[in-house]
């Protein structure tokens, strides 16, 4: 038993903090407050503010920056090495899970076998294992299957469950990284979307898409898709349509607000300034999805324990999400309880209960009144292990 005194534990869904104690054992929280039992470990956490773990619901942990130096022939073996150097990165910044959002080889697959038989340290992670996309299409580059039929697309959504996928994600338009697409680009048709989803409701799961515009996404909505990255382009049409479906948005805003991260990874010049040249736009459509009440959730297609302007990019994401209009707690809720929510582990992680996993961050002050205290994360657990505990 291991007890964490001396601190005020963040109620993620009310947005409160209440001063108490919490009891860990075996890797979960069996009880909040008080109480002192010969043999047990304690832990003095300061009056520090206790919440969940973090969770990014964006994350490429085998991507080779920048892109164009990507080896289509590289080892599998490197791909896994360096998805476990971004994982144990991710997990010390108090990232504590990932969503991957496809992985050559399906490394991520490999990583986390290693993390759950104990071998090694790292995130828990959701995956998409190698995502599918068309020929040619914005997934191609990347390690994706390659489908051009609803049949095929059909066949490649089997193949992904069978190796392990806990979603499936697919391509439907252009994107940022490759010079030539646009935003607008329909990469996909309406029956090779609804041949995905179907195959990922027979096996209770869902399906999420890299989409750039609004008509993609209106598209991918009456197929059944339920969660969206980017809309870089997102109309109040789109938005509505995402709310009324039950889906969730995952903005990544950090992706076309990081030219500082994206000049020190040598990123080609023209790729700046395309994302940057999407920045308001992009900006002002996570506005649109915020006033119209579409759920958030926080995703940064930047490794997840990467630092843009010395600032962790998961906390940096939170901090634009609240510039788009979430209050502190909203932006806090993106990165616990709603992404919990979509991957139906919302009864194991993304609160700080009695039962749930002891995935636990600490900061000296409140984020509740300034999201900017993430950025002062000193204490991480997972599981019930200290991962990292800096001394203030």
């Amino acid at each position: 038993m291991t007890i964490l005194r001396n601190c005020r534990v963040i109620d993620v869904k009310e947005g409160v903090a209440r001063e108490t104690s919490v009891k860990v054992q075996k890797g979960q929280i069996v009880e909040l407050g008080e109480g002192r039992d010969p043999g047990e470990d304690f832990i003095d956490l300061g009056g520090a503010y206790l919440l969940p773990g973090l969770i990014t619901c964006h994350v490429h942990l085998g991507h080779v920056f920048p892109f164009n130096e990507t080896d289509p022939n590289e080892s599998p073996a490197l791909t896994v090495l360096r998805c476990y150097r971004r994982g144990v990165d991710a997990l010390r910044a108090g990232i504590t899970t990932v969503r991957t959002m496809s992985t050559r080889y399906g490394a991520d697959i490999h990583l986390r076998t290693m993390i759950r038989n104990g071998w090694v340290e790292g995130p828990r992670i959701v995956s998409a294992c190698r995502g599918i996309s068309a020929t040619g299409g914005h997934g191609s580059r990347i390690g994706a299957l390659l489908a051009d039929s609803p049949d095929e697309f059909r066949k490649r959504a089997r193949e992904e469950l069978v190796a392990g996928a806990d979603h499936l994600k697919i391509f439907i338009t252009g994107g940022i990284s490759h010079r030539e697409e646009t935003f607008g680009e329909p990469q996909m048709t309406l029956e090779e979307m609804e041949a995905v989803v179907s195959v990922a409701r027979s096996k209770n799961t869902y399906v999420v898409v890299h989409s750039g515009d609004s008509g993609a996404i209106l598209k991918a909505v009456r197929a059944g898709v339920l969660s969206f990255e980017h809309g870089y382009l997102l109309d109040r049409e789109a938005a509505r349509a995402i709310r009324e479906s039950g889906g969730y948005l995952t903005p990544t805003l950090v992706v076309t607000r990081s030219a500082n991260w994206m000049k020190e990874h040598r990123f080609e010049p023209w790729t700046i300034e395309k994302a940057l040249d999407a920045a308001p736009d992009h900006l002002e459509s996570a506005r649109t999805a915020i006033r119209e009440g579409v759920k958030i959730l926080n995703g940064t297609d930047i490794p997840p324990g990467e630092k843009d302007d010395d600032v962790n990019v998961v906390v940096r994401e939170c901090e634009h999400l609240v510039e788009a209009g979430l209050s502190p707690l909203g932006s806090i809720q993106t990165c616990t309880t709603n992404p919990a929510e979509l991957m139906k582990l919302d009864k194991q992680i993304g609160k700080v209960e009695p039962g749930y996993q002891a995935d636990l961050v600490a900061t000296q002050e409140n984020p509740l009144k300034d999201i900017q205290a993430l950025r002062g994360i000193f204490f991480v657990m997972q599981s019930g292990k200290v991962i990292r505990q800096d001394h203030v």
